[in-house]
């Protein structure tokens, strides 16, 4: 199983567009926005330029969830690569879990990469305790959306799983306010971010690094979400398997 996530893992990082689009471009927005507000503070006196290398990691990450997850797992569900690991001593469960290590490996660069920049570029300082919590919740909260990348993934083609998985990802990034705080679109838009799981996600972060330590609803909503779409995601690989 370790060996098949490290096969997984190595053949995403080789991809030019999770390269660029999941790691450098965090990056590139993190850098231009902490560039021109990072010197601003929110209503809870956090500068901005720790709002947003909370809002770009989560962005990052969550984007490295999704494309780790659901195309690989449409291409080899095409292909009839998995059709050939059921045939071997592999159980299907450890297939799911080889699939969930391997996004969850896959979602480090980016989390690491923007902390790193907001520390040499911006000067960002937490205690170290701060840290080590703000990366452990931020790694483990995107199960619910690894969980939603391997839902597309049982369903759709490959061709269609990537257009599809890249929706998601922009619609729940926005929805989250990882890109713009959703109090901008109105109350309707600010009603709909407090149900996403993003949104929570993201607010885990911030709470964090806040110094408010961890939000309880924050973790319940994320929790919620990862049980449902993760139930959704094997109910949905078992029937593709089983079709397959």
């Amino acid at each position: 199983m370790l060996n098949f996530a490290k096969i997984d893992a190595v053949r995403m990082l080789r991809n030019r567009r999770y390269l660029i689009f999941v790691v450098a471009f965090p990056v590139m927005l993190y850098l231009i926005n902490a560039n021109i507000y990072g010197k601003q503070t929110d209503a809870r006196g956090v500068s901005f330029s720790v709002t947003l290398m909370v809002s770009m990691a989560a962005y990052g990450a969550l984007a490295s969830s999704m494309m780790s997850s659901a195309v690989p797992l449409a291409t080899e569900r095409q292909s009839g690569w998995l059709r050939q690991l059921q045939i071997t001593p592999l159980p299907s469960w450890a297939i799911i879990v080889a699939k969930l290590v391997t996004a969850l490996v896959l979602v480090l660069p980016s989390l690491l990469l923007v902390s790193l920049v907001a520390i040499l570029q911006q000067g960002v300082s937490l205690p170290p305790g701060r840290w080590a919590l703000l990366l452990l919740v931020m790694w483990v909260g995107t199960v619910p959306f690894i969980a939603l990348g391997l839902a597309i993934g049982s369903v759709l083609t490959a061709d269609a799983a990537q257009p599809a998985s890249m929706i998601c990802m922009f619609a729940l990034a926005i929805a989250g306010g990882l890109w713009f705080p959703p109090e901008i679109f109105g109350d309707t838009m600010r009603a709909v971010a407090t149900v996403t799981p993003s949104y929570h996600y993201a607010g885990l972060g911030w709470s964090v690094a806040a110094g408010q330590g961890v939000a309880a609803v924050d973790v319940l909503v994320v929790a919620a979400w990862a049980v449902v779409l993760g139930g959704a995601a094997a109910f949905l690989y078992r029937r593709a398997t089983v079709r397959g």
